[in-house]
């Protein structure tokens, strides 16, 4: 069996120190505040993610980059150089032109390295469902799937990946034309806040409204319940956007109703939190097929 490295990017949101017990690479991704270019890692090498929603709270305005193909083809070639194959899991097609990208310059790579397998998959997953996607293959790889079996294990199994978040302020999805200017006015006015998660697609979708914390949590809470498969022994994620004492809330409400096998927490880096804000509550688990 041929030795492969299990690659994503910047967007899957999983802690550093997660990343690199699953033996986990990631593609750094770029992004501008204020003018300035930042590139984010797993480890806030460049912006801490604290230091990211604090400058959003002061007013800071952030763009995202999706990743070039020359960094696609320099990332690559340094790890086939070492003679290794690639399972990359990628950013929904749905949300960015990340997991094309990374197909046009596989075709390229596979006529220099053509005794080397380099597969793209589409997650059709985003934040802390890529990262569950992520995380879950690289259990599957300790197993010993070869590469294509992991291949095989993440297409059959991606749709399964349920997410579910809120958020605390309009204006980011408006700005990203996820809800127009209305919804986010008088959603704000009602301190109504919208739950997201992610369609066949791998788009982002409006599914229901709620208003106030505690309808949040127990909205989150009950998705587990009624979607989740086999809950008490899995390992689910629960992610924030510089939220962590609801995040803990979250948690400790699963925990005390004995939910699931173990907690992930999770920030929402500065690629995510770019569209969502701070404030955002967010949790994934396995589940059945939407």
């Amino acid at each position: 069996m041929g030795d492969y490295i299990l690659v994503s990017d910047a967007t899957l949101d999983l802690p550093a120190e997660v990343i690199e017990e699953n033996d986990i690479h990631v593609i750094p991704m770029g992004l501008i505040v204020d003018e300035v270019e930042y590139m984010h890692y797993p480890d806030e090498r460049n912006l801490s993610v604290s230091e990211f929603y604090s400058k959003l709270k002061n007013g800071s305005v952030s763009h995202t980059s999706q990743i070039t193909p020359a960094a696609f083809h320099e990332y690559f070639s340094e790890i086939l150089k070492e003679g290794k194959d690639i399972l990359y899991i990628a950013f929904s097609s749905g949300l960015s032109g990340t997991y094309n990208t990374s197909q046009l310059v596989i075709s390229e790579l596979a006529e220099e390295y053509p005794d080397r397998k380099i597969i793209s998959i589409d997650s059709l997953c985003a934040s802390i469902g890529e990262g569950l996607l992520v995380y879950l293959a690289a259990q599957q790889k300790k197993k010993g799937l070869s590469i294509e079996e992991l291949r095989d294990w993440v297409e059959s199994n991606k749709k399964k990946v349920r997410h579910w978040f809120t958020v605390k302020d309009l204006y980011y999805l408006k700005r990203g034309g996820r809800i127009s200017s209305v919804e986010a006015f008088m959603g704000t006015a009602l301190k109504i806040r919208p739950v997201l998660s992610t369609d066949d697609y791998g788009k982002l979708v409006v599914k229901s409204k709620i208003r106030g914390s505690k309808a949040e949590l127990e909205l989150l809470v009950g998705k587990l319940e009624n979607e989740g498969i086999d809950t008490k022994n899995q390992t689910i994620i629960v992610g924030h956007g510089d939220n962590i004492e609801q995040a803990r809330e979250l948690e400790a409400i699963i925990r005390e109703k004995d939910l699931v096998k173990d907690i992930i927490i999770a920030n929402i880096g500065p690629i995510i939190g770019t569209h969502t804000g701070p404030g955002m509550l967010a949790l994934t688990f396995v589940g059945n097929e939407a």
